[in-house]
C-alpha cells in the first residue's frame, strides 16, 4: 500500500478572504501531497504570488502559504492508501501533467465554478480538476459526477471518512522560496495574460477535450 494526501488550503491572499465571506468556506486551495512531512505540494496555480497569469502545474511549499509575516496557514489533510495499481495509475496521471509543456491553468473553469460549475478545455486545468483527477485515478472512492465538477468543498465531503489532520501548519526555517514573491512589471502581467487567456479560448471553442485525462 501507498499514501499519498490530499490538502485543503486556507489561502492567505484578498481573493481567499473574499471567497470566504461570501461562501462561508474556509478552504480556498487544494493540492496533492506524496509524503506526510507536507513540504511538498503539487497543484495547478500561480507560480508567483502576485502574477495570477503564470500558472499551470506547479509545485508548491509551506511559505508559498504562509508568506510574508505570516508564520502559518490552515488545512485539512486527508490521507488516501492506494494499492500498487492505484499508485501506478496517479504516478502516470502526475508525470503526465508535468512533463506535458502544452498543459494549460484553467483559469475560465475556476473562475465560474461557484455559479455553474466546472467544465472542461483541451489540456488545460486547474486545482480543483487536477486533485479531483487524481482522487479518480487512486480508487479509493467513487466519483459520482465527472471530476472536472468537484468544488473544494465537494472533495472535502467526498473524503470526509479519510480526513486526518485539520488545523494549522507552521512554515519552517528553511522553507524560503523568496522568489515566489517577486513582483513584475505592466508589461509583462499583459503579455502573459494574453499567452493564457487567448489559447484557452481557441482551445475552448474548436478543441474536443475527450481524449484529455
Amino acid at each position: 500500500m501507498k499514501d499519498i494526501y490530499i490538502v485543503l488550503i486556507k489561502a492567505h491572499t484578498g481573493l481567499g478572504s473574499i471567497a470566504r465571506r461570501l461562501t462561508g468556506y474556509p478552504y480556498t486551495h487544494i493540492a496533492v501531497s506524496l509524503d506526510r512531512s507536507m513540504t511538498d505540494f503539487i497543484s495547478y496555480s500561480r507560480r508567483y504570488h502576485y502574477f495570477p497569469f503564470d500558472a499551470g502545474y506547479t509545485h508548491e511549499y509551506r511559505d508559498y502559504y504562509a508568506f510574508g509575516s505570516y508564520e502559518r496557514f490552515g488545512a485539512k489533510v486527508f490521507r488516501l492508501r492506494l494499492s500498487e495499481e492505484g499508485y501506478a495509475e496517479v504516478m502516470d496521471f502526475i508525470r503526465n501533467c508535468e512533463n506535458d509543456k502544452a498543459q494549460l491553468f484553467n483559469i475560465f473553469s475556476m473562475a465560474t465554478m461557484p455559479v455553474i460549475g466546472g467544465f472542461r478545455i483541451y489540456r488545460a486545468n486547474n486545482c480543483m480538476s487536477f486533485t479531483a483527477r487524481v482522487i479518480e485515478k487512486s480508487g479509493c472512492v467513487r466519483l459520482e459526477k465527472p471530476y472536472y465538477r468537484y468544488s473544494i468543498k465537494d472533495m472535502d465531503l467526498l473524503l470526509g471518512k479519510f480526513a486526518v489532520f485539520e488545523g494549522s501548519i507552521r512554515k519552517r526555517r528553511q522553507d524560503s522560496h523568496g522568489d515566489y514573491m517577486r513582483s513584475f512589471g505592466p508589461l509583462k502581467f499583459f503579455s502573459d495574460m494574453a499567452k493564457l487567456v487567448f489559447p484557452l479560448t481557441f482551445r475552448l471553442i474548436f478543441r474536443r477535450p475527450e481524449n484529455m485525462d
